[in-house]
């Protein structure tokens, strides 16, 4: 089994179904899992910020940085490979707030509030997830089976 990591601010989509796509570290960034359970093709997001127009150059430059223009980039790989929008398993985790005790910035929840309104706006269900909290979490996802497990704090749980 061959693990794909997804950086920060970075986007992987893999059809070997001897793969698992695996991101570390989520704190108030998110990662969005993708699977199609017909094609056996699988995609993962992990993003640091909501919206691009912080910088529009930081986003030409690595789109997956940003909730605005790394989702679609995401849905549009996985429709590269042959993928439909109607057989996509979606599934997301992060948004927490780790050092943010006093919710000053808030960057965990402004991340899943720009995430629901482009699904909603789009027509995207989301299958299952686990945002928010103050804990770290690792996220993997599974090319063949779509399977998609949670780890944190010595715990691992089924997404």
């Amino acid at each position: 089994m061959a693990l794909i990591t997804v950086e920060i601010s970075d986007l992987r989509v893999s059809a070997d179904q001897d793969s698992t796509l695996v991101t570390y570290a989520l704190g108030s960034c998110i990662a969005v899992m993708v699977h199609d359970p017909l094609r056996k093709v699988a995609g993962m997001i992990h993003y640091m910020l909501p919206l691009s127009e912080t910088s529009a150059q930081k986003a030409a430059e690595r789109p997956a940085m940003f909730a605005d223009t790394g989702i679609p980039l995401l849905f549009k790989t996985m429709y590269g490979y042959g993928c439909e929008k109607k057989d996509l398993v979606v599934k997301v985790a992060g948004g927490g707030a780790l050092y943010d005790d006093q919710g000053l910035f808030s960057i965990g929840k402004r991340n899943y509030t720009v995430l629901r309104k482009l699904f909603w706006k789009n027509g995207i269900i989301i299958a299952a997830e686990d945002v928010g909290g103050a804990r770290s979490r690792t996220v993997r996802l599974e090319v063949l089976s779509g399977r998609c497990t949670v780890q944190s704090q010595g715990e691992e749980l089924a997404l």
